[in-house]
């Protein structure tokens, strides 16, 4: 396999059922004549979750949305063996705390996060799980603690970005912007 100069590494953050694994996968479809390696956090998650107790109702909960939850250690590890390896013109890293980690986010050259409404979110989180989790589970998790996670850890990383995309949008023209981009900073890396 050909070694490439240097990879491109692009950072894509946001809140649970923003749009963030479909803009991820619409950009690497987009990106096909580039050898391209997407990284997804859910990967990282540990195999003992930390728990957490809901604000309003004190129902125990495992915590995906805490910043403990995923192996960083380990996700900064396999990041740097791809930036290492020259092996992909493009490394995408999507998940919930992608820009929260100051280890992941100083790797990037490009931080997106994907913004979306709430109520939105929660109707796709809704239509995503349904098959394997009631109604209730969902909606239950959601309100009592997903909400406030985001609001706690996953939405200030938003100040991080570089650019902040509109969720709700599709298709999206910030597809092509971020396309573009990633072809011109990799073309301008091989001159």
């Amino acid at each position: 396999m050909k070694k490439v100069e240097r990879c491109i590494l692009i950072g894509i953050a946001g809140g649970s059922g923003s749009g963030k694994t479909s803009f991820c996968s619409n950009l690497a479809k987009d990106l096909d004549r580039l050898k391209v390696k997407t990284i997804s956090t859910d990967d990282y998650f540990r195999e003992v979750k930390p728990k957490a107790n809901a604000p309003y109702n004190g129902k125990e909960y495992d915590d995906y949305d805490h910043p403990t939850s995923v192996d960083v250690d380990r996700l900064i590890r396999d990041i740097n063996h791809f930036i290492s390896a020259k092996t992909f013109d493009v490394v995408i890293v999507e998940g919930l705390l992608v820009l929260y980690f100051e280890g992941t986010r100083e790797k990037f050259d490009l931080k997106i996060f994907v913004d979306c409404p709430s109520d939105e979110r929660l109707v796709r989180r809704l239509k995503r799980d349904i098959n394997e989790q009631t109604f209730e589970e969902i909606s239950s998790e959601y309100l009592d603690l997903v909400r406030h996670r985001h609001n706690e850890f996953v939405e200030p990383t938003k100040w991080y970005a570089d650019l902040i995309l509109n969720g709700s949008i599709t298709p999206n023209k910030s597809l092509d912007v971020v396309s573009n981009w990633i072809l011109n900073h990799q073309q301008n890396s091989l001159i």
